[in-house]
């Protein structure tokens, strides 16, 4: 036997500490020799060898130790494992040490085996067969073949366990470096021992040691450089940057070695030596030789380019990976938040849906429903419109009614202590409101419940007596108890109880109480009989609409019509209620207007669609009440009627499209979707969203999308409810709008909005399908299609301007806008060229003006007008900036129009240069820019004083009309200093104007202009330098042509000379009025009396002079 020594393997000693600590209690079996053989394991004990068998012994490479040793003994370990209690488990590591401590080699490699399938490595199983050296022998002797056959047979796998139970003896080192699994047995051959292969398996298991030592040390060296500097002075030198922290050695050696790989790469390699030579205990040759645990640094180049970013280091890489793992890992907790929040959106919407039909189904009685085909969600926001609370104490209080003794008995124990402290405080009147209220739900409990009629009736009187004058809180409280009421005891009682005490007070004094009786009418609709509904409450309301005179009251009539028009079922009652639709359209009260369009006429439009009128008699009457009344209005349009009927027709907008989704071909095709594309105008009221009139927003989303994909690739071939819209209602609209007058901004204005809300409600591909193509029809844009002698070409109708702003600016993409200003191009063009008139254009202009949106689009038409080949066109462009200027803010006037004025201005055709000055004026009339208004000056003042424009008539006649128009509105400066003296200058120029027929007109447009500016304060210099003479020299010309202006003239002057004379030093530095002067009542009225009679119209001064000769 092999002298036991000492021995570096911990596993024949003794458990580890935690072991120790685990196993306090344990007995140590005493040290023994090979020879002594083990202690004898307890009976039944499984773990143990037989009694029989050798203890194990473990090879080292020099030597031995007993295998035995000081450990605890595994009985002792297994006897203190069970002790505790026939549940406990004995742990695994227990196990696994005991089988290596007592050399149970083998079996402990198949529990290792076994772990490592079942997945649960054991660190002290795996820790000990990774280690060569608990394998190695001293003795070169092979093993014996049983021994080796026994090793064979144990295969990685599962092994015999006799074989594992007889394993004793030496254990024969393996050959390989690696572990006990690879131990190569075919090695060992009749040929011999290898030893010399051992040797060099030896050599590279130490060398492997060497290298993980040398790597351990470098690892403990580099964290002692790292500490080198103590704590307190590394803060010293953060806080203080001028202080720089000394260098340490291995920082030294590391730069030591980059400054001579510097050397070396850029040939300086005597200075290269001579580095080494001074640092001659360092190997340049080598990195590792610095000693530092880290990569090798880039070169010194790299490092200076790279100065400004921070290189990474392998913590911060693996930091980075941390950070990006950590980021998918959100953006998949992202996305599933997004599905989830959908899911729940989705779910919001299902709860809401089935508490909208809860709530109609607990509003709307039993023997009402299934009576009309309104959507759940309809009819809902149709009940929206009572007046009712709920939300407060008293208001749960009056809804729910007390049916039993128990439940009367309760419903008095929670409102008497709210109605005894005010009856002891109920000293003002307001105490007084607040315990009538408190009183509501007795009454209505006691008037529910009593026996009697008669009593019933009195407490009912009570009820809607009890309040003088109820604000607006308290008939809420009052309609949730009738409607409470109403829903406990049955449309019979509703009709013989309640019905009675609103007739009573339909004429009462005071306007709140009929206020409440409407209100309680609509409230009451649902839960009265139909006979009654559509009859006598019909009358009452309608009544109350043509008599009372509080707007109020006529505004909640026409929402309780509304209610009463979502019940009522009686086809012969259509009539009425389109009479009634029409007298509440017509009411003074806007407030009652607007009632209409929120409730009446949804309501109104609903029960028609059941019908089947919408399209057939309703949208028709409308139509011809249009047509009608555009025949009556060739000589004066009443415009008041006409916005009545037109904005009733597009409140009818919505419900004619739902009626035409829920009739067509895909109907039955439709799967719900998520929510609906933003394409409807905002709805003036919940009845008019067209998701309400469908049902819901998803059945209106499935619907949209079927309906654009059937719109563009399918056709319209048997959906006859847009068939009629096409082939009926848009030709007779477009008729129509080619008939009103073109000048009236408000039909142009309405007809606009209209089809633009129409457009937009039926969708783009519609629009470009549909509408466009006919009016495209209509509008040939060429010379034939207009009628320049008699100006009736379709061109120059209101079809222009509402197909411009109504159909072309629904939609803003960029080619719509490239449609639009195509379309404006062309028609200025045309109007042009055939010598049409330009209203038309006027109109589109003035429309899209008013929106700032459209300001760059119309420069660009504008532009195209400037730089036209055509000196007509030249001159409608330069008449277009006129109406653009007032609407343009001063940025786009000084960079755009002042520009391209200017051009114009220069223009070689003087009938382009004279039709600049209107909008020269205007610029003068609404800019403040002090620069812009000389630029604008000079313009004009080049027109007056330049010798090349002394006989042109036209333009001195603009110029005239110019000043007349914007002088009273003007700069005073720029009146006194420009507009004045220069009128002063045509008026003397005139006096000597040889051709009789300008004279008259050069003097028609002065007398015009001073008597605008006869209202303006002119000062007492410039009345004397310019104003009386211009007048005289006025009056010169009148005397020749028309008497009667010469003596309106001469009161002008007289009145003037006397104020300026009479003016004192108080009133030396004010401005005169010439309308206020102080002359007499006598004169100032006989003055103005004259100046209306002559100055109405040019037309007028034209016929006078005419009489003259």
């Amino acid at each position: 036997m092999v002298a036991k020594m000492a021995s570096v393997n911990p596993f024949n000693l003794s458990d580890s500490e935690e072991e120790a600590e685990r196993r306090p209690n344990e007995t140590v079996d005493t040290e023994r020799s090979p020879s002594d053989g083990a202690p004898g394991p307890p009976p039944g004990n499984p773990f143990s060898p037989p009694a029989d068998a050798e203890p194990p012994t473990l090879l080292l490479s020099s030597n031995r130790t007993s295998p035995s040793g000081e450990g605890i003994s595994f009985s002792a370990a297994a006897t203190s494992a069970m002790a505790g209690s026939g549940e406990t488990r004995v742990s695994v590591d227990v196990i696994a040490a005991q089988l290596l401590r007592d050399q149970y080699i083998l079996t402990a490699l198949e529990f290792h085996t076994e772990l490592l399938e079942a997945g649960r490595e054991l660190p002290r199983l795996r820790d000990y067969f990774s280690n060569p050296g608990n394998f190695e022998r001293q003795s070169g002797t092979p093993p014996a073949k049983d021994q080796i056959s026994a090793c064979c047979t144990c295969s990685p796998g599962r092994g015999p366990t006799a074989n594992k139970a007889g394993f004793v003896g030496q254990l024969y080192r393996a050959g390989s470096i690696s572990t006990l699994d690879s131990l190569d047995f075919a090695r060992y051959s009749d040929d011999g021992n290898r030893e010399s292969d051992e040797r060099v398996a030896v050599l590279e298991f130490e060398l492997r040691k060497a290298k993980e030592t040398i790597q351990a040390l470098r690892a403990n060296l580099t964290q002692a450089a790292e500490s080198e500097v103590p704590s307190q002075e590394r803060k010293n030198f953060k806080s203080s940057p001028e202080i720089q922290e000394p260098i340490r050695p291995l920082e030294k050696r590391a730069l030591n070695f980059l400054v001579n790989e510097y050397l070396l790469k850029n040939e300086y390699k005597l200075s290269s030596i001579t580095f080494s030579d001074e640092n001659d205990d360092q190997d340049f040759e080598l990195w590792d030789d610095v000693g530092l645990n880290i990569p090798k640094p880039p070169d010194l180049l790299q490092l200076y380019r790279n100065c400004g970013t921070p290189l990474p280091s392998p913590r911060s890489t693996q930091q980075t990976e941390v950070v990006q793992e950590l980021e998918y890992q959100i953006s998949l907790l992202n996305n599933e938040k997004q599905s989830l929040a959908e899911q729940i959106k989705k779910l919001q919407r299902c709860v809401h849906e089935l508490v909208q039909t809860v709530v109609t189904f607990f509003f709307v009685p039993c023997w009402l429903r299934c009576l009309r085909k309104l959507s759940p969600a309809f009819q809902q926001a149709l009940l929206s419109f009572c007046r009712m609370c709920s939300d407060s104490r008293l208001g749960a209080e009056v809804s729910r009614i007390a049916d039993s003794e128990e439940s009367v008995m309760l419903m008095l124990g929670r409102c008497l202590p709210h109605i005894v402290p005010n009856v002891l405080l109920a000293k003002r009147e307001r105490m007084v409101a607040h315990l009538c209220q408190e009183l509501i739900p007795l009454i209505l409990c006691t008037a529910c419940l009593h026996p009697e009629p008669k009593e019933r009736d009195q407490l009912l009187h009570i009820l809607f007596n009890l309040i003088k004058r109820p604000d607006d809180e308290q008939r809420q409280m009052i309609l949730t108890g009738c409607v409470a009421f109403a829903r406990h005891v049955g449309p019979t009682r509703v009709e013989a109880e309640l019905l009675p005490q609103c007739w009573e007070q339909i004429n009462h004094k005071y306007p709140e109480r009929r206020l409440l009786v409407a209100e309680s009418c609509g409230a009451l609709a649902p839960y009265l009989p139909k006979e009654i509904r559509s009859s006598l409450v019909l009358s009452m309301l309608q009544q109350m609409l043509t008599e009372d005179k509080a707007d109020m009251v006529r505004e909640a009539v026409v929402k309780s019509l509304g209610i009463i028009m979502g019940y009522i079922d009686d086809p012969d009652k259509y009539s009425q209620g389109f009479e009634l639709m029409l007298l509440s359209l017509g009411d003074p009260s806007e407030r009652v207007v607007s009632a209409v369009h929120q409730v009446f006429i949804p309501a109104f439009a609903a029960w028609t669609t059941e019908l089947g009128t919408l399209h057939t008699a309703l949208i028709p009457s409308l139509l011809a009440r249009i047509e009608k009344l555009l025949m009556q209005g060739e000589h004066g349009l009443d415009e008041h009627k006409l916005h009545v009927f037109l904005s009733a027709l597009q409140s009818l907008i919505p419900p004619l499209f739902a009626v035409v989704l829920q009739n067509a071909p895909f109907t039955s095709r439709a799967k719900l979707h998520g929510d609906i594309p933003r394409r409807f105008p905002k709805p003036a009221s919940p009845l008019q969203d067209v998701a309400a009139i469908i049902g819901s927003r998803e059945m209106l989303s499935a619907l949209l999308l079927l309906y654009d994909h059937q719109l563009e690739h399918e056709g319209t071939t048997g959906w006859d409810s847009l068939l009629w819209v096409v082939n009926q209602l848009l030709p007779q609209l477009i008729e129509i709008v080619g008939r009103i007058n073109v000048t009236s901004s408000t039909c142009v204005h309405e007809f606009s909005r209209f089809f633009w809300r129409f457009c937009r409600t039926f969708g783009k591909i519609f629009t470009n399908t549909k509408v466009k193509p006919q009016f495209q029809e209509i509008l040939r844009l060429s010379e034939e299609n207009v009628d320049a002698s008699a100006g009736n070409g379709i061109l120059t109708k209101a079809t222009v301007p509402i197909y411009a702003t109504g159909v072309l600016t629904c939609y803003n993409q960029e080619e719509d806008r490239k449609l639009l200003v195509g379309f404006l191009e062309d028609v200025m063009t045309t109007l042009s060229l055939s010598h049409a008139p330009l209203d038309s254009l006027k109109a589109s202009f003035v429309e899209l003006g008013a929106n700032p949106v459209y300001h760059e689009l119309l420069l660009t038409v504008l532009w195209y007008g400037v730089v036209h080949t055509s000196a007509l066109v030249r001159c409608t462009a330069a008449r277009m900036f006129e109406l653009l200027v007032k609407g343009v803010n001063e940025t786009l006037v000084a960079q755009r129009v002042v520009p391209a004025l200017i051009t114009l201005s220069s223009d070689p055709e003087i009938s382009v240069r004279i039709s600049t000055i209107p909008a020269f004026g205007t610029i003068m009339e609404t800019v403040t820019q002090k620069e812009l208004l000389e630029r604008v000056k000079m313009q004009l003042a080049s027109f007056l004083e330049d010798p090349q424009y002394q006989d042109q008539h036209s333009l001195h006649m603009e110029i005239i009309r110019t000043f007349g128009r914007v002088g009273p509105n003007a700069e005073p400066r720029f009146r006194d200093e420009f507009v004045l003296p220069h009128l002063h200058k045509l008026a003397l120029a005139n006096n000597s104007q040889a051709v009789e027929s300008k004279r008259i007109d050069i003097a028609t447009q002065l007398f015009e202009a001073y008597s605008a500016l006869s209202c303006c304060f002119i000062s007492e210099e410039v009345m004397v330098n310019h104003f009386l003479p211009g007048l005289r020299c006025l009056r010169t010309d009148m005397e020749q042509l028309s008497p009667e202006h010469e003596v309106i003239l001469s009161s002008m002057i007289k009145e003037c000379e006397i104020k300026v004379e009479n003016r004192g030093m108080a009133d030396a530095q004010g401005s005169m009025s010439i309308a206020s002067s102080l002359v007499g009542e006598d004169a100032k009225t006989k003055f103005l009396s004259k100046m209306g009679q002559l100055t109405t119209s040019g037309a007028m001064l034209a016929n006078v002079f005419q009489r003259k000769k």
